[in-house]
């Protein structure tokens, strides 16, 4: 699967910048306590966490107690810590680190929560309720599709389990389409042409894709295609717990 811009970005945050800022700790490690230093090697992961996902922080949180143990933490440049507080302090590093991860998983849908009325709110919570309560993932997928008909005013929308086929636009994570990877300014030009891909991932698994068939001369606001995403995702999740699904192809809703 491919990342949106802004994850793929925070992904190779995750793998550099505590690489770089541990190196630049180095003149300091034998003036600073260990403790000292892993909060400011927390600072790097929360700032990559909140910049990505939930998997760019957890990447960056291994990363930094790595660097960690390596540069800060006696024997320096060895993966070997001797002193039983340096140890607690590495691993209080990873555990702040995927705790902070988990909170910046949910930033997208609290930035969602705060901009859309009562109506979309309720959808986003009887998805996320019926994902979490439901053993039958596919039950989702049409709930969610039923969502996405109504709250886009689409045509129809279908869901493809499995490998990416073609190059359609595509509904990103932030609200915008892209249209063979470049803007689309949907404002003024309205929805491209074609069926639009809108993704559904779970845990930072690729799991299918909505079509969706847009109305000509009908354009919702990005806050109402923020909360497509936030549905596509559950269904995503719903789809990632239950496992790889065996169809090819999903429920399909046609208004017409």
């Amino acid at each position: 699967m491919r990342f949106p811009l802004r994850d793929r970005i925070a992904l190779g945050a995750a793998l550099i910048a505590p690489l770089a800022v541990a190196l630049l700790l180095l003149p300091l490690r034998s003036g600073m306590a260990s403790a000292d230093l892993a909060l400011i090697l927390v600072v790097v992961v929360v700032a990559v966490a909140a910049m990505g996902n939930r998997l760019a922080g957890a990447l960056a949180a291994l990363s930094a107690a790595v660097w960690f143990d390596f540069f800060l933490a006696r024997p320096f440049e060895r993966f070997s810590i001797t002193s039983t507080n340096d140890i607690v302090t590495a691993v209080l590093l990873l555990a702040v680190g995927l705790a902070v991860s988990q909170l910046a998983a949910h930033a997208r849908r609290l930035h969602v929560m705060t901009v859309v009325d009562a109506g979309l709110l309720g959808r986003i919570h009887d998805t996320a309720r019926l994902a979490q309560s439901t053993g039958s993932p596919d039950a989702v997928v049409d709930q969610v599709s039923r969502h996405l008909v109504e709250i886009l005013r689409l045509r129809g929308c279908r869901f493809e389990y499995g490998s990416l086929l073609g190059h359609p636009a595509r509904l990103e994570q932030d609200g915008t389409v892209r249209v063979d990877r470049k803007p689309w300014d949907i404002e003024q030009l309205g929805w491209p042409e074609g069926e639009i891909e809108l993704r559904a991932s779970g845990a930072g698994h690729y799991v299918g894709r909505f079509m969706l068939r847009p109305n000509p001369g009908l354009v919702p606001s990005k806050q109402v295609r923020l909360v497509a995403v936030t549905l596509a995702d559950d269904a995503g999740a719903a789809l990632d717990t239950a496992g790889p699904a065996l169809d090819t192809a999903g429920p399909a809703l046609d208004t017409g």
